[in-house]
């Protein structure tokens, strides 16, 4: 079989782990491919020519980097040990690796070439399986190394918060078909998204990340999402989805984050455990080829009180029995080994099974019913495991036959390569930037726009007007109006804020906008300022919900947005485009209010400042 990498102007052949024959009578194996021979019996033939290392290898997924050329990465030689910048030759070569979350971006075209120097790597081991490269979501605004990464050159979208916001199936499912395309382009085939959760905790600071407080609605948007990806059916032309993380990880006790110590309960003070379900019913409906447990360990439930990834009655009894899925269960990342995150230790979530070695702890995710580790490169622990005897060969050989059968599925035997110049025409082209730029100016939300006291609306703002702006472009402001140097210039403000939060440290915890939700009287202070010297338009970043009566009562209007531009905004505020967002979730009154409700339960505050589903039409 050849393989032609477009990056070069020559064909390669190697072997890819499907049939192989004596094609020529010289005795030289070759791959032989045969369209008609069932996938299954084509992952059979492969594993059976697998070594127990490199079935091992198949069990791990982790982060990977690329150089901003589009060259692999290679530390020199002594270079200082650190995961986000480990050699990329030892993992494929060294420890028969070909999972790969890919960390960090560069242009389309690097990126494509990436990818096709990765597989050309891949395609020099002994039995040349080609390598499924993964990512968390590219085309929104936020970026945490940990959960989002912006890219140079895709299209930008509204955070999936935003998504909601909106409501709109068909939109979701062409957002994500969008993105699928860009995918492609580059050589990515594993969307590690979506987020199936809920955003019944309100502090919790993954929030943007979900389709809202609502299961019944964020379950319709969940099976749009991963049809777009993924099309009615796993093919070549699909990008699989990995949906995460089951059984659901709104309810975080105080809303802390499972990525540390703190924040490892998942409580269900209103019983609604069954709730946090539904959106992921509507994944396996949909086919999702993947799923990722969350970190969390589930607190006053029937369930083990361990973390989702080494609970075997979630996995095996609820994921696996239950609702009888199939497909690859991937763990959440770096549930086994301590590291070292910019600088600063970074332990284990090995939540309620601390006290357990790693080789345990690999040996509890197999028994819980995972396929494969996730941030994680230690395939000698699972070899070490099998040795020994205390896993059976047969477990990892069915985790290997799911992780094998999908790559087939994908059509990655057959070309793993793509092209360059394809990448840099699909990605971020003029239609796709337009799509994302106008779900940027629908979802904007308006929560109020009418002075306190006066008849008339703040916007449309006339093009005459002069304004002063906050948190906005000059030179994009004046593109729609003049611009003036003071508030007491102008005849209407437009400041733009972000939802506040509560600084915790400068490492890796810093990317989590975590902890209160209501602004200090330092931070408030220069907004209402502006606010009392003239008629303000105040425009929130909702990543989270947040407790702005201050802003609300005194603001002459009053916006959110979850991920636009200024051009989006000011497209809305200027009557060239309608917002049409409503809120998915609902904007609580006080911290006290947000303190008294039920982590599992949406929308429990008594009396907010702003119901789910609030959003004045224009």
């Amino acid at each position: 079989m050849n393989k032609t990498s477009p990056s070069r102007p020559r064909t390669l052949t190697a072997p890819c782990g499907t049939v192989f024959r004596d094609l020529n009578g010289n005795g030289i194996m070759e791959p032989y491919e045969n369209p008609g021979l069932p996938v299954d019996e084509r992952v059979r033939d492969l594993l059976e020519r697998m070594t127990p290392e490199e079935q091992a290898g198949l069990l791990f997924q982790t982060m990977i980097t690329m150089n901003e050329d589009g060259s692999l990465m290679e530390p020199e030689p002594g270079a200082p040990d650190d995961p986000m910048r480990a050699s990329t030759s030892r993992m494929v070569t060294g420890k028969c690796m070909n999972h790969f979350n890919l960390f960090g971006a560069a242009a389309p075209r690097r990126m494509a070439e990436w990818n096709n120097r990765l597989q050309d790597l891949a395609a020099s081991t002994r039995l040349g399986i080609p390598v499924t490269v993964s990512t968390d979501p590219r085309n929104g605004f936020v970026d945490n190394p940990a959960t989002a990464v912006q890219t140079q050159g895709f299209s930008l979208w509204p955070e999936p918060v935003g998504l909601a916001a909106i409501g709109d199936e068909e939109l979701v499912r062409r957002h994500a078909d969008i993105v699928r395309q860009e995918y492609l382009a580059v050589g990515i085939r594993l969307a590690l998204h979506p987020m199936a959760d809920l955003a019944t905790e309100p502090r919790w600071a993954r929030l943007s990340g979900t389709f809202g407080s609502d299961a019944d609605s964020a379950a319709r948007l969940i099976g749009a999402y991963i049809r777009g990806l993924q099309g009615d059916s796993l093919g070549p032309g699909s990008v699989s989805t990995m949906t995460k993380h089951f059984p659901g990880a709104g309810p975080q006790k105080d809303g802390e984050d499972a990525h540390f110590p703190y924040g490892r309960e998942q409580v269900y003070p209103g019983g609604n455990f069954d709730y946090h379900l539904v959106p992921f019913e509507a994944a396996f409906a949909a086919g999702t080829s993947q799923v990722m447990p969350y970190y969390a360990m589930p607190v006053g439930t029937d369930h083990e009180e361990v973390g989702f990834g080494f609970n075997k009655g979630v996995i095996t009894g609820l994921l696996r029995g239950k609702y009888g899925f199939d497909g690859i269960v991937c763990t959440d990342w770096g549930l086994v080994t301590d590291s070292t995150i910019f600088g600063a230790p970074f332990p284990a979530r090995a939540w309620g099974v601390e006290h357990l070695d790693r080789l345990t702890r690999v040996e509890r995710i197999l028994d819980a019913g995972a396929d494969q580790l996730g941030g994680e490169a230690a395939p000698e622990l699972i070899v070490e495991l099998v040795r020994a005897g205390r896993v059976p060969t047969d477990r990892i050989a069915e985790s290997a036959a799911r992780l094998l059968r999908e790559k087939f599925v994908l059509g990655l035997f057959d070309n793993p390569y793509v092209d360059p110049d394809e990448a840099e025409r699909v990605c971020g082209n003029g239609g796709f930037a337009a799509a994302g730029l106008a779900a940027q100016s629908r979802s904007i939300t308006v929560l109020k726009d009418r002075p306190t006291g006066a008849g008339s609306p703040l916007f449309p703002i006339a093009a005459d007007a002069r304004i002063y702006v906050h948190g906005v472009d000059p030179e994009v402001a004046g593109q729609y109006a003049t611009v003036v140097a003071t508030p007491e210039e102008a005849d209407v403000a437009v400041l733009r804020v972000n939802a506040p939060f509560e600084r915790r440290t400068e490492g890796f915890e810093s990317f989590f906008r975590a902890g209160r939700l209501n602004f200090t009287e330092e931070e408030l202070r220069p907004i209402l300022d502006v606010v009392r010297a003239v008629p303000t338009m105040v425009d929130i970043f909702l990543d989270r919900p947040a407790v702005i009566p201050e802003i609300a009562e005194q603001a002459a209007a009053l916006v959110a947005d979850y991920g636009a531009s200024d051009i989006a905004l000011l497209d809305v505020l200027f009557g060239r485009a309608k917002a049409e967002g409503r809120l998915p979730f609902e904007l609580p009154r006080s911290m006290e209010a947000v303190a008294a409700g039920r982590e599992d339960v949406p929308n429990d505050s008594v009396d907010p400042l702003f119901p789910y589903g609030h959003g004045l039409r224009q």
